[in-house]
């Protein structure tokens, strides 16, 4: 007898969107987390794991810090029409001398903020990992694809050596 298998339910925990190329592309530094200013479906739609942050950015306008070009669509399931365009900017719950350090490294360093995953705490509240990053070359990226391609090679020898 085999199981029924098993529906695909919302995220009510753990990571929600990734941003994978950030590590990629960028030379992370520090990272923040910070809570997400969402409406109602907004959060919906992070639940079902359909958001994309694969061209987001953070940065400071006004003295707060905002999100900005991150892509969460309409939920469909809705009774009512969505109050809410899909890349507009969110706002971000840091604290203010976070806020006040981001901004200098932004201006001293020419560093990014860039964001890395939205994930959901225990408490089940949206939370946005920011790194402070900066740019990697193009012989970095190779570097590190060299890297991870001996990693991978190596753990495959080391594997196969005992069946020999």
């Amino acid at each position: 007898m085999t199981s029924p298998p098993k529906k695909k339910g919302l995220i009510s925990h753990g990571i929600a969107a990734q941003n994978r190329k950030a590590r990629y592309d960028y030379k992370i530094g520090e990272t923040i987390e910070a809570g997400l200013m969402l409406v109602g479906p907004e959060v919906k739609s992070l639940r079902a794991g359909r958001a994309t942050l694969s061209e987001a950015w953070a940065g400071e306008r006004d003295g707060e810090m905002w999100l900005f070009n991150c892509y969460i669509p309409e939920w469909q399931a809705g009774s009512f029409v969505s109050h809410f365009e899909p890349r507009r900017p969110r706002k971000l719950l840091v604290h203010r001398k976070q806020v006040a350090s981001l901004a200098g490294a932004m201006a001293r360093e020419g560093a990014t903020i860039v964001p890395l995953d939205i994930h959901f705490n225990e408490r089940g509240l949206a939370k946005i990992l920011l790194g402070v990053a900066e740019g990697k070359k193009q012989h970095d990226k190779r570097a590190a694809i060299a890297e991870r391609d001996w990693q991978r090679d190596k753990s495959r020898m080391m594997r196969n050596k005992g069946r020999e």
